[in-house]
């Protein structure tokens, strides 16, 4: 339960969702060092100002250990096995990739669902088929991940791939990268959406 208050309250000062920012909790704005959390009941409602979330390895080891349910850990392990050697803007574009599929209505409505649609045959996410171990190595690319991950699942603008629904690296081409819209390129990935997305 900590942790996830440390969450909110990171989350909170980094950005307004629209409409709701984390109606649960406020966070008091003050500069005084005694400022904490508080709950519905004890405080009045403050809108923290929103923050610019940075793409950096720095922001993101300030934050807390990430944690979360298997929605969050089918996320972390797709960004850690997929893209894990591009740069933090390169894996939070992933990211989106995978939530803009979970919100198009074309994919499987769940994090999980999306990752591992399609099985050994015709797979969407070369980790999920390619016969090799998913076994996590890098501890600290794998933390980052979930920080990440979690950003990402609590909210976090998807503001780099303009709706991507696919990617591909640089050195593949897929016959439906010539139907879709391109959007971005960041780090080795291209990124399309998908019509109808």
């Amino acid at each position: 339960m900590r942790v996830q208050n440390l969450w909110k309250a990171a989350l909170a000062g980094l950005f307004v969702l629209s409409g709701a920012a984390f109606a649960d909790v406020t966070v008091s704005q003050s500069n005084d060092p005694a400022a904490r959390i508080e709950s519905p009941a004890t405080a009045r409602v403050a809108k923290p100002a929103p923050v610019a979330l940075r793409y950096d390895a720095r922001y993101l080891a300030d934050l807390p250990r990430a944690a979360g349910d298997a929605q969050w850990e089918c996320l972390a392990k797709a960004l850690y096995f997929e893209a894990r050697g591009e740069t933090v803007k390169g894996q939070f574009a992933v990211a989106e990739v995978i939530l803009n599929r979970v919100d198009s209505g074309l994919y499987p409505s769940s994090i999980c669902g999306v990752v591992h649609q399609g099985g050994r045959k015709g797979c969407q996410f070369s980790f999920t088929c390619d016969a090799h171990s998913d076994r996590i190595r890098e501890k600290a690319a794998y933390e980052q991940a979930g920080k990440i991950a979690r950003l990402m699942i609590d909210g976090a603008p998807r503001a780099l791939t303009e709706g991507a629904t696919h990617f591909h690296t640089r050195h593949v081409r897929p016959g439906w990268a010539r139907k879709f819209a391109h959007t971005a390129q960041i780090g080795a990935h291209l990124f399309y959406r998908q019509p109808g997305a």
